[in-house]
């Protein structure tokens, strides 16, 4: 039953807070460089995470506090789609595209390796 363990907005306000903290310090560890690695690295690893939750059949308050909450914060397609537009703008095509590809193919599989691990 949902809100068994607390009211919905408790739970994905929760998993939201530690979706958040987790993704500010994985793109602070990551190595400044010229390239938004860690926009990728969050997206990819929060869509693993949710595809797993999905695919064991979580429950709904698991799936609100990790999911919804946690993983939606975790992972950044807007910070992803500023990221893109940055690297056109500075004359950087190539990286553009290879970071929009990275994103979603790279997601893409993250979910097919959860599903074949937990489905």
């Amino acid at each position: 039953m949902t809100g068994a363990v607390a009211p919905p907005a408790v739970l994905v306000a929760a998993g939201g807070a530690l979706g958040a903290v987790l993704r500010w310090r994985v793109v602070a560890a990551t190595p400044t460089t010229e390239y938004p690695a860690g926009t990728l690295v969050v997206n990819v690893v929060g869509s693993f995470v949710l595809a797993a939750l999905t695919f064991a059949a979580a429950d709904a308050d698991t799936m609100l506090l990790f999911g919804t909450g946690a993983c939606g914060a975790f992972t950044t397609f807007a910070s992803f789609s500023v990221d893109v537009v940055a690297l056109v703008d500075a004359d950087r095509p190539v990286a553009a595209a290879g970071h929009a590809l990275g994103n979603l193919l790279g997601a893409g599989l993250a979910v097919a390796l959860a599903w074949l691990l937990v489905a």
